[in-house]
């Protein structure tokens, strides 16, 4: 969609003042917007605004930007939001209905957007091709400098896409849908939905990227333009996976999110080779199965993008003799059904205000003890590794939030290892 005239001649509200609310708001005063045509509203920040102000600019602006994470059905202005849907855009629309001479390729899923971002990204760099990355990984999509006919690798979170409305990628894939942010979508059906409308403007000359059979049913279902691209499985390319000289793209998750990689740079005519050459010299994303300490008596691993129980059964897979870190906000409907790989968890130390939830989830199934922090739980951690014959695992694999005690998931991984460090003599002994 084009804009019926200028930004500068149009008039905005933008809800949330984070980091892509700021970026709006920058952006649409570089592009010359006035300042008396812009109102803005942040939750956290009332005392600046004006809610009088903003609740009845809602009725007569153009656009509705609102930042991620913002529920509307839940917001103070609920009434004029839900009058004044039709208005409601997120920046990526901003984005999409400026940047017509740009190729985009927009990855979304429960799992694994951000690895496979970056190492799109990495791969297109490799290969001599102009690409930036940004949305819901590194910089707002509205502060990226593109240039014309170059590419931009765009990670899209579901409360993005819940509200977007001209998103239009060239190459798109959803990785994986499994339950997450059940309470800001209400449903998993809510939740299905926001991610696909990844692929509601797509003309036929674009590429869905699916490999789940449950996924393409559901495309087929809605009638979507593009061409479908069904993924192989990746381990069926034997001259492919011979090849691959890169231990964090061999684990199972990675595997995935590789393939998806693979199949959209075959569409963008990067030949195997420089593929691989490019997949090669990659290098992992931290604080997602970030292996910080390995000796031939102890692997300590820093998992801490896993927030939900399916994002950490990865982690309970691969290692053994695990002494598992769990515990902060449980998301809604998560539950742990551990199966065979409990006989890989010697412990479990419960952290965060959810003790009592997660010992819930755990009793019966592992022996586990309620430490509440992170630091606590590293000293009881020492002291049972002393009565421990196996070479253990020290794994923070959370399974949940991080915002009832830090400020997001990267806080709550870089105060892990600053412990480890601090205790690192005692490690060593």
């Amino acid at each position: 969609m084009k804009l019926l005239k200028p930004l500068s001649g149009l008039s905005f509200a933008i809800y949330g003042l984070g980091l892509s609310g700021n970026s709006v708001l920058k952006y649409l005063k570089k592009n010359k917007v006035k300042e008396k045509n812009i109102y803005c509203w942040d939750d956290e920040l009332k005392k600046k605004f004006n809610k009088k102000k903003f609740n009845k600019s809602l009725d007569f602006v153009n656009y509705i930007v609102v930042s991620p994470g913002v529920d509307i059905k839940n917001s103070i202005f609920k009434t004029k939001l839900q009058h004044n849907k039709n208005k409601i855009i997120t920046d990526l629309d901003l984005f999409f209905m400026q940047n017509l001479n740009v190729k985009s390729i927009v990855i979304t899923g429960t799992n694994g957007k951000s690895t496979t971002c970056k190492l799109l990204e990495h791969i297109l760099k490799v290969n001599k091709f102009s690409v930036k990355l940004g949305g819901n990984i590194g910089k707002p999509i509205l502060d990226l400098l593109v240039k014309k006919n170059s590419f931009v690798v765009i990670e899209a979170s579901s409360f993005q896409l819940a509200y977007s409305k001209y998103i239009k990628p060239n190459y798109a894939a959803i990785l994986n849908i499994t339950k997450d942010h059940l309470d800001w979508h209400r449903s998993l059906k809510n939740y299905i939905s926001s991610k696909f409308n990844i692929f509601k403007l797509q003309k036929s000359s674009d590429k869905a990227f699916l490999n789940e059979k449950k996924l393409i049913n559901v495309f087929f279902k809605k009638k979507f333009k593009s061409r479908l691209i069904k993924l192989d499985k990746i381990s069926k390319n034997k001259i492919l996976i011979s090849k691959i000289n890169n231990s964090y793209l061999t684990t199972r998750p990675n595997i995935e999110n590789l393939n998806f990689a693979y199949n959209i740079s075959k569409y963008l005519k990067i030949n195997k080779n420089n593929f691989i050459k490019a997949i090669n010299s990659f290098k992992g994303l931290p604080h997602r199965h970030e292996l910080i300490y390995e000796s031939k008596n102890l692997t300590i691993i820093n998992d801490s993008k896993a927030t939900s129980f399916d994002a950490t059964k990865f982690a309970l897979e691969k290692n053994k003799n695990i002494y598992w870190i769990v515990g902060g906000l449980p998301k809604l409907g998560d539950t742990f059904s551990l199966g065979q790989i409990k006989k890989n968890i010697n412990k479990a130390y419960i952290i965060g205000k959810s003790l009592n939830y997660f010992s819930d989830q755990l009793n019966g199934k592992v022996i586990f003890e309620k430490v509440y922090t992170l630091k606590k739980a590293i000293i009881k951690i020492l002291k049972d590794l002393k009565y421990s014959d196996l070479k253990p695992t020290i794994l923070l694999s959370p399974a949940s939030a991080s915002y009832d005690q830090f400020n997001n998931f990267a806080h709550r991984g870089n105060e892990f290892k600053k412990l480890i460090k601090s205790y690192g003599r005692k490690f060593n002994s």
